[in-house]
């Protein structure tokens, strides 16, 4: 059982972190960290406080892992800091492992929020015995061009902001993984949207329902066989969730990682699976027919899988809080958080 954090509430004091890829400090790029750090201010009325490394760039936050350990150890022990929001994802949080004391989290549970390469942080905090959420990060959701999308902004309020069982998750009406670059002259260049067809019940029947645990699934392949890896008993009755990254990867490794869960009994002990709709939407139907096979593959075409969810790394999102109880509707084709996500 996750420790679940406080809630969060106008006025309090947040901190953002660069886990990961460095970038929010980078000159060219500060401008959509301060975008998105006015949205906390003007939309939830946070008052914002970056660590004291998070902001010091690309270069040297790749080198210095410790120095991004340093700033999550230092949010997680100030007990003015309510919430820890993740910048923005990467490819090397693995690296601030030997610099993390599991004790500080334990001892201070508190939001921590993030997605992508933000997997391995989340893995910190249930390897320390607390819930965490895996949602948006400041420089793409809470910087978009114009606006915060109204769909990630009420899950934020449901999610963070209430002590309420979340409930019921709608899919958004629509969607977008289009890129456009992060330069001044793009500000007010609104991202073009597409239409969302909903959640698709690959396989399946009934109601099951089950705690949450996953990630980004190339992300979790960093963790597989270390100390961050949860243990085996922490699989039964889940509900996993996975997601794939922008680097849209080909659908064989799909197949290839999913039996490694599978060899591993993982697959076997869960209650069900949800899987978010693709970057781009690139392999949709690949990913459909490799997890379809793989399920054969393993005599557990039973299992409930619901398919094409929004969260992970399209926009709009919603937000997985790690242990919380949800529900996989596999007659209504629906997916609810059964539970509150903050006390």
């Amino acid at each position: 059982m996750l420790v679940k954090p406080n809630k969060l509430q106008p006025g309090d004091k947040v901190a953002t972190v660069s886990p990961s890829w460095g970038g929010a400090g980078d000159p060219d790029i500060r401008w959509r960290y301060e975008q998105g750090v006015e949205r906390l201010e003007k939309v939830f009325g946070l008052e914002v406080v970056p660590m004291p490394n998070s902001l010091k760039g690309t270069d040297f936050l790749y080198d210095h892992p410790e120095a991004r350990a340093a700033d999550l150890m230092t949010a997680f022990s100030d007990p003015d800091i309510k919430a820890i929001l993740a910048n923005i994802g990467g490819e090397d949080s693995i690296r601030l492992l030997p610099y993390i004391d599991f004790d500080v989290i334990r001892n201070n549970p508190k939001i921590f929020i993030g997605y992508s390469d933000t997997t391995i942080p989340h893995l910190f905090c249930l390897k320390a015995g607390v819930s965490s959420f895996y949602g948006p990060s400041i420089l793409v959701d809470f910087a978009e061009n114009i606006e915060m999308h109204p769909y990630t902004i009420d899950k934020i309020r449901r999610t963070l902001f209430s002590k309420e069982i979340i409930g019921k998750i709608e899919p958004a009406t629509e969607w977008t993984s289009e890129h456009v670059l992060w330069i001044e002259e793009n500000r007010n260049r609104k991202r073009v949207m597409q239409p969302n067809t909903g959640y698709e019940v690959l396989q399946g029947s009934g109601i099951v329902e089950g705690h949450l645990i996953g990630g980004c699934i190339e992300v979790l392949e960093f963790a597989k066989g270390t100390e961050l890896w949860p243990k085996e008993t922490y699989w039964k009755n889940s509900i996993l969730f996975f997601e794939t990254s922008e680097e849209k990867t080909d659908p064989m490794y799909i197949r290839y990682w999913l039996r490694n869960y599978a060899a591993q009994g993982i697959l076997q002990k869960a209650s069900g699976i949800i899987f978010a709709k693709p970057y781009d939407e690139k392999f949709y139907e690949e990913y459909k027919l490799e997890i379809l096979t793989v399920m054969k593959e393993y005599g557990l075409t039973d299992l409930p899988i619901l398919y094409n969810l929004n969260f992970g790394h399209t926009e709009p999102k919603f937000i997985l809080p790690y242990g919380a109880l949800a529900e996989i509707n596999c007659e209504d084709g629906t997916f609810s958080i059964i539970d509150n996500g903050v006390v």
